[in-house]
């Protein structure tokens, strides 16, 4: 079933969702099943899937010369849809990347997961790698977000690249995008932010999942732009609590966010990295139900893959 079907069939109640990533290249997905396991309880209609893309390193030869090689640590996005899929009878939302991809090995991937009956997709442009100081583009492959939903729209109306093929069918994938309260750090103001999320909305994005925040009203305000900007369609709050003291720095230089002046005084307060996960709990839960009473359609909460805090969480509220 579809996202928007979801939330539509929710009629007003905010749903409970999540987000993992893919094991490391070599581990089982049981631990990874483990840690959705719990989370069940709270009856997720959905679960997203990160794709991470290929890092390079640098191997020495013997004749001392280095030798640049591509490597994907965590592999298997459309396999791991699959198999949560399978096991715990729960819609998958896999994203979809610029980075990494040509657009035939994009077109590939959307076939295999209309194949599989995954009819979600999260369309982003994906992070520079580390060895890049902005993002640059595969060859023959999308520079932009808005590059890559053009061509997913396509294939849901039966448009390929192969303009030859015959007795070829569409897809339906419904699609979401990524927007950003406190703006994408590239932009120069979020006015020029909002104009692309509606250029998305325009090209087939039927909902948003917003980048993670910790002042709601940033959420607020950003939905009135949004709504301002004539965008309508559903907008969903990402949410992660802070669980380590490292967060305070790690947060905002990966993600470009504040953190509240009174949240980072309260984890500095804390002697402990327990303590501190019991602070960014309830800071969290504290957020979230601020966000349903405003009438959210959904939070989703970003996992990493780790359940311990989010089970609180959602024991707190679902």
């Amino acid at each position: 079933m579809k996202v928007l079907e979801h939330i539509k069939n929710a009629e007003g109640q905010t749903l409970f969702s999540l987000e993992i990533i893919p094991p490391l290249k070599g581990d089982s997905i049981d631990n990874l099943f483990h840690h959705i396991e719990p989370l069940m309880e709270f009856k997720p209609p959905f679960i997203d899937v990160t794709y991470h893309r290929e890092e390079f390193v640098y191997k020495k030869r013997e004749n001392g010369l280095l030798e640049k090689r591509s490597i994907r640590k965590r592999p298997g996005t459309v396999g791991i849809c699959a198999a949560i899929k399978n096991r715990f009878n729960v819609d998958t939302v896999p994203h979809i990347i610029c980075g990494g991809f040509t657009k035939e090995e994009t077109e590939n991937a959307l076939i295999d997961l209309h194949f599989l009956g995954i009819d979600n997709v999260l369309v982003l442009r994906g992070d520079p790698i580390k060895s890049e100081q902005k993002f640059t583009p595969e060859k023959n492959g999308h520079h932009y977000a808005t590059d890559l939903l053009q061509q997913v729209s396509n294939i849901n109306k039966g448009v390929y690249l192969d303009g030859e093929l015959q007795n070829h069918h569409p897809t339906n994938f419904c699609v979401g995008v990524a927007g950003y309260p406190e703006k994408h750090f590239e932009a120069p103001n979020l006015n020029s932010d909002l104009k692309y999320l509606k250029m998305k909305v325009e090209l087939g994005a039927e909902y948003i999942v917003t980048q993670l925040f910790f002042d709601n009203q940033k959420y607020f305000d950003f939905v009135k732009k949004c709504r301002d900007h004539g965008i309508t369609v559903p907008i969903i709050p990402g949410l992660k609590p802070i669980t380590v003291k490292r967060h305070l720095n790690i947060l905002p230089s990966t993600f470009h966010i504040d953190i509240p002046e009174e949240l980072a005084n309260e984890v500095e307060k804390c002697k402990n990295n327990e303590e501190v996960k019991q602070v960014g709990v309830e800071w969290t839960i504290h957020q979230s139900k601020e966000l349903m009473k405003f009438g959210v359609p959904c939070l989703h909460y970003y996992s990493m893959g780790k359940s311990d805090a989010i089970y609180k969480i959602g024991s707190a509220l679902f």
